[in-house]
């Protein structure tokens, strides 16, 4: 199916999903699924904005390729095939169809949105340092205490994930605090727990077997020393509004 193909059926899901073959919530998300394509009518892996090798030792080049260009293009690629399913669901009024695809759009989508951020999460050793004043080290303090205890803190929750999933820095829009928390899988942090995703750390075994193997302590502590916390700083200054 073409790009272009794709986008039609997705504007007409305004229509077809208020049929009264489908109740409110399915309706609701699938129009929210199908509303998500971007404008080119698929989701695309992203470019990254530095070399596979940029991130060694920490992270070596082999994992990074194997990491963006096969795991994260897979949720890429499924998530595409997924939606395509789902488009011709909403067009036949298909409730049970529509309904056996969220497991599969919740998770490629969760994994693309997730590894997305994560890409952006990081930059070259050299690069990574904490700021010594602003919106996040003023965020940090009143919810921590300081740096180091919010590092210990969200390197305990991630290494204590239990199998694959994600350590998450969030901000709490209800409140005004960053929070630290943790999703299974693919789960996409906002989805989950509502807290605004502001630094990412993926504790699938995907993200550090070739250079850690399967001390996800060691993976968790070095990944600090290449986190870009303009980045961070960036997002938590947006969710603040």
């Amino acid at each position: 199916m073409s790009a272009k193909q794709i986008i039609t059926p997705a504007l007409r899901a305004a229509v077809h999903v208020r049929s009264s073959k489908l109740n409110s919530e399915v309706a609701k998300s699938a129009a929210a699924y199908l509303s998500s394509a971007p404008s080119g009518g698929k989701h695309a892996l992203p470019d990254l904005s530095y070399d596979y090798a940029a991130l060694e030792p920490v992270i070596s080049a082999e994992t990074m390729e194997l990491h963006h260009s096969k795991h994260h293009n897979t949720y890429v690629t499924n998530l595409n095939a997924s939606l395509e399913k789902l488009d011709a669901a909403v067009s036949a009024g298909d409730v049970s169809g529509i309904i056996s695809l969220q497991g599969a759009l919740k998770f490629n989508g969760g994994g693309h949105l997730n590894h997305t951020l994560f890409w952006e999460n990081l930059c070259a050793k050299g690069s990574s340092e904490f700021p010594s004043s602003g919106a996040l080290k003023d965020a940090v303090d009143a919810r921590f205490g300081d740096f180091d205890t919010m590092e210990k803190d969200l390197s305990a929750m991630s290494i204590g994930v239990q199998g694959s999933g994600w350590g998450w820095l969030g901000y709490d829009t209800n409140t005004g605090r960053i929070e630290a928390a943790t999703c299974a899988n693919q789960d996409p942090l906002k989805a989950t727990t509502g807290l605004v995703p502001l630094l990412g750390i993926d504790v699938w075994e995907h993200a550090y077997y070739v250079d850690y193997r399967n001390v996800r302590p060691n993976y968790v502590n070095a990944i600090f020393d290449v986190v870009n916390w303009k980045a961070v700083e960036e997002r938590l200054v947006n969710a603040q509004g």
